[in-house]
């Protein structure tokens, strides 16, 4: 699932841990710059899988900031979310 979304308008460059650091920045939820960065310092650099795992979940971060969609989930409150699923699980059980 690294591949871009094409209902994006706009989306950052974050082919290296430079575009993403600069998207974080510009993207980024607050405080994601700052976490990427302590992650990455702390993750055995040997270890590739776990800086793919970092590189990969921060990347997602921007890409969901950039989704209208995303971001609209995002701040749902979760007394909306509930009642949503109260209403969904009321709705299955009479079927």
């Amino acid at each position: 699932m690294t591949a871009q979304p094409e209902h994006h308008d706009v989306v950052p460059p974050m082919r290296t841990l430079a575009d993403l650091r600069n998207a974080l920045r510009v993207w980024g939820l607050p405080g994601d710059a700052d976490t990427f960065e302590k992650e990455l310092a702390e993750a055995d650099l040997d270890d590739l899988t776990r800086v793919r795992e970092i590189t990969q979940a921060y990347r997602h971060r921007v890409l969901l900031r950039c989704d209208p969609e995303g971001m609209a989930a995002l701040m749902r409150s979760t007394e909306d979310v509930n009642d949503e699923l109260r209403r969904k699980m009321t709705e299955a059980g009479t079927r």
